[in-house]
């Protein structure tokens, strides 16, 4: 009972400590004055922050890069699970498995910094940083699509794929019928991993995007002057909008899951 206990007042420090921050940035982005003491509550800053040019195109910037960085890395990552999971020889399956990591436990300011140096090496123009930039992003967004379709692969049972090849499909229709459905949940899980990875990005950007504005950037460049309730506004429309995403996309996931058990025990 006492571990019980115990176990419920730890969770529920971690669950303060990690949103306490966040909930005064929302309670704040609200209150009609600049400062930290409350005022009363306007929603002047979410009318200013609209209302702001540079915020809002390197918005735009940032969303543009992520949508194009994620719709890639999910193409490449997945063709590179298939292809990894495929693979007959363990040790060279297990090289490309830890190979693949490196992005992800690479501290990202020497990732920037060696993406910097190989662009400038190969000549490539950094002048307005739209290739350098998505190129930069695919780089570390590849290994957490990677990573999410992986375990996907090893759930599959072969016997489907075999069995819809005995009845006549194509490798490739078989493949579209049977493990295309199957990997679907990680796919999803990875483009939103990779797109929310490179809406965040700072470290990175800021070595490779030469003199494009994205969005954590230009929140930089205002926090280092002062820090403006317009920030407030913008981070708690990014939190709002990425929960509700992930909440969307972990309750359909359930109900999916849920469907799949009903049809395996109707079956039985």
């Amino acid at each position: 009972m006492k571990k019980n206990k115990f176990s419920g007042i730890y969770a529920a420090l971690m669950l303060l400590f990690l949103y306490a921050p966040i909930m005064v940035l929302i309670v704040f982005s609200f209150n009609s004055e600049k400062g930290y003491s409350w005022k009363g509550f306007s929603l002047k800053w979410y009318k200013e922050l609209f209302s702001n040019e540079l915020i809002m195109e390197s918005f735009m910037n940032t969303l543009i890069v992520a949508l194009i960085a994620s719709v890639v890395a999910t193409v490449l990552g997945a063709l590179a699970a298939i292809g990894v999971h495929s693979m007959k020889n363990k040790m060279a399956k297990g090289l490309i498995k830890n190979v693949t990591n490196f992005p992800l436990i690479n501290p990202e300011i020497v990732t920037g910094i060696s993406l910097m140096l190989l662009f400038a090496a190969t000549r490539m123009n950094v002048g307005d940083g739209w290739a350098t930039l998505i190129i930069a992003h695919i780089t570390f967004c590849v290994p957490s699509v990677f990573l999410s379709i992986l375990p996907k692969l090893r759930q599959i049972n072969v016997s489907l794929y075999e069995a819809a090849m005995d009845l006549g499909c194509s490798p490739a229709k078989a493949f579209q019928k049977v493990v295309i459905p199957e990997i679907m949940p990680g796919i999803v899980t990875g483009f939103l991993m990779a797109f929310t990875y490179s809406l965040d990005d700072f470290v990175i950007s800021f070595f490779t995007a030469g003199k494009l504005q994205t969005l954590p950037i230009t929140i930089y460049s205002m926090v280092r002057k002062r820090v403006s309730p317009e920030i407030n506004a913008l981070s708690t429309l990014l939190f709002v909008v990425v929960l509700a995403v992930l909440l969307f996309t972990n309750i359909r996931d359930i109900r999916k899951e849920n469907e799949r058990e009903k049809k395996r025990a109707a079956r039985r």
